[in-house]
């Protein structure tokens, strides 16, 4: 086993626990928005705002040392896919910090002083429509890793620039509420 293997080993190990844990609170929150549960959909934006700081960021920023150490001592920074890689963490790392971390943190205050109030869940609505963007771009990464596309793979290329137009359109193109539908 070399070197190589084993940091990418641990840049692949933190990718999948910040990506798969954070798409199943997502997963979560759509279920409840579906079914119209309000209160299970406040708590997977809960969670996701507690363990944002603690597990989430984290995470990110070894995928990220880990993805930096890979190449720098192998890789290279060159390739086009390694920059996709680059702009859609900053990308996704940007969404968290300004808007996830603060919208989760009034959002909290909120309920906690005042309750559930129709402001509180204009506020985890906000944070449902940046998250369906965010996982557009975090399936654009895993995509751009396993792909590597180079400026030749026009398909691959207008793949992602697709999957990023459907997630923008799924977050803001719509009107979603948080209140039940009537049935």
């Amino acid at each position: 086993m070399d070197w190589y293997s084993i940091v990418k080993f641990f840049h692949i190990v933190s990718a999948v626990l910040w990506v798969g844990g954070g798409f199943v609170l997502f997963l979560l929150g759509v279920l409840a928005e579906r079914a119209g549960n309000i209160e299970d959909k406040l708590q997977a934006i809960r969670a996701s705002g507690q363990l944002g700081g603690k597990f989430f960021a984290p995470m990110s920023m070894l995928t990220l040392v880990f993805g930096l150490i890979m190449c720098g001592f192998w890789v290279g920074f060159g390739d086009l896919w390694i920059v996709i890689g680059l702009v859609g963490y900053a990308t996704t790392f940007s969404i968290g910090m300004l808007v996830f971390k603060p919208t989760g943190e009034r959002m909290g205050a909120m309920i906690a002083n005042e309750g559930v109030t129709p402001v509180a869940l204009a506020s985890g609505q906000r944070m449902m429509n940046w998250a369906r963007l965010d996982y557009a771009v975090m399936l654009v990464i895993i995509a751009d890793m396993v792909l590597k596309p180079t400026l030749h793979d026009i398909g691959i290329l207008a793949g992602m620039v697709t999957v990023i137009a459907l997630g923008a359109a799924l977050a803001f193109g719509g009107s979603r509420q948080m209140v039940p539908s009537a049935a």
